[in-house]
């Protein structure tokens, strides 16, 4: 009987064996050079990220660049089911992908995904346009972007958007896809509005955020970021943070939204956030250079809250960030205030913790455990060091985007 152990060779990377492609016209089948693969797969094949049981093994993953449409399909020289006579069988990889498909969007007959196409120059971006962007290249090359806004009363939206949210699986950790059916989703979609061979405009999915409108006691709301994906071929062009900017601007309109807060951000989005920001908030008059090297102000929250919708622990992010911004760090006494007052913010949970220690101790009761889960000083001082330069470094790559 033949072992599993014998076909180690077969135990493929599915981060290099899963390919996907944006389909704009028929070529676009055999242009490997509009491939892009996905950035993880434990998702959908396991912590391993592995598929096993081919020879030469791809899996096309094809959308239609605009509304959509799946095709899955896989392509290999050989399989272990041939190699081993039967004994022993690889990995059903189109009915393991198909899982996190919605049921029906799907093409396995290329022929009639391709038949998709020829609509595809009707395809008209769903919601109200918001905003629009041009990017310029470094060679002078334009492409134009255009960000719509639509939520739940639209059921032709809420198909497309079933397919669009396929991606995050493959390139947002932790990612789960939304109840649509809950009305109190926004989505914001980014469109690429192209030429095509016939010089007609058509549009192509580039990206996409949903907002989570919260209720806010009596009458009000509190919007908070949940998702955002820009697809690979779309990266570095500024679309993220159109997507954020746009965002602002449409909730900043609204009398009873209170502020605008962010589920879990990741590193990156943190980062892009804080530019934002901090990009807005350089326009406000508590936020002038005089202002912030006074220190923080309950001004700055509430003119920060009013006129951008910032939450009051994002303000005081974007005025540390700003304050190094102004701060000579030349200067041994400006740096050294300016280092102290950060790492006061970031020690505050630590001397928390000691303050409700004493407490407990104070009325008697039982603090061994809590005690040995608390660093001490010592080890606490080294571990706020590297908070605090992993927060200065941080800031540091934001100012010197802001100065660009």
């Amino acid at each position: 009987m033949a072992q599993i152990q014998e076909y180690q060779d077969l135990v493929l990377d599915a981060l290099e064996t899963v390919e996907f492609k944006l389909i704009r016209d028929k070529a676009d089948i055999h242009n490997d050079a509009l491939i892009f693969h996905p950035a993880m797969a434990h998702q959908i094949f396991g912590e391993s990220e592995t598929i096993f049981g081919y020879q030469d093994l791809h899996v096309r993953v094809l959308y239609t660049a605009g509304p959509l449409h799946i095709y899955l399909g896989i392509e290999y020289e050989k399989r272990v089911n041939e190699i081993s006579g039967g004994e022993i069988k690889a990995d059903d990889v189109v009915a393991t992908i198909a899982q996190s498909l919605p049921d029906g969007c799907f093409f396995i007959n290329l022929d009639e995904f391709l038949k998709t196409l020829d609509k595809a120059d009707k395809f008209q971006p769903f919601g109200e346009k918001l905003s629009e962007y041009t990017h310029r290249s470094a060679n002078g090359t334009e492409r134009h972007f255009e960000i719509y806004q639509c939520d739940y009363k639209m059921s032709s939206f809420l198909k497309f958007f079933a397919r669009l949210q396929t991606f995050i699986l493959w390139f947002v950790d932790a990612a789960s896809y939304i109840d649509t059916d809950d009305m109190q989703w926004s989505y914001f979609v980014c469109y690429e509005k192209y030429k095509n061979n016939d010089d007609e405009y058509q549009y192509a999915t580039a990206g996409y955020t949903s907002v989570y409108e919260y209720y806010a006691y009596p009458q009000n709301k509190r919007p908070r970021i949940s998702q955002m994906l820009v697809l690979p071929p779309f990266q570095k062009l500024g679309l993220a943070t159109e997507l954020v900017q746009t965002i602002y601007k449409y909730y900043q309109s609204q009398k009873n939204v209170i502020d605008i807060t962010v589920e879990d951000p990741s590193e990156d989005f943190q980062r892009l956030r804080n530019f934002v920001d901090a990009r807005l908030c350089q326009g406000l008059k508590s936020f002038a250079r005089t202002e912030v090297t006074k220190g923080f102000s309950k001004e700055m929250v509430r003119e920060a809250r009013e006129t951008f919708k910032l939450n009051p622990r994002q303000v005081r992010k974007i005025y540390e960030l700003l304050r190094l911004y102004y701060t000579n760090v030349h200067d041994d006494k400006e740096y050294k205030a300016y280092r102290l007052e950060v790492k006061k913010r970031l020690n505050a949970v630590y001397y928390k913790q000691l303050k409700d220690i004493k407490k407990m101790e104070r009325a008697k009761m039982d603090t061994e455990f809590l005690r040995k889960s608390v660093p001490n000083i010592q080890q606490r001082m080294e571990q706020l060091q590297e908070e605090y330069l992993l927060v200065e470094q941080d800031y540091k790559n934001t100012i010197q985007k802001l100065s660009a």
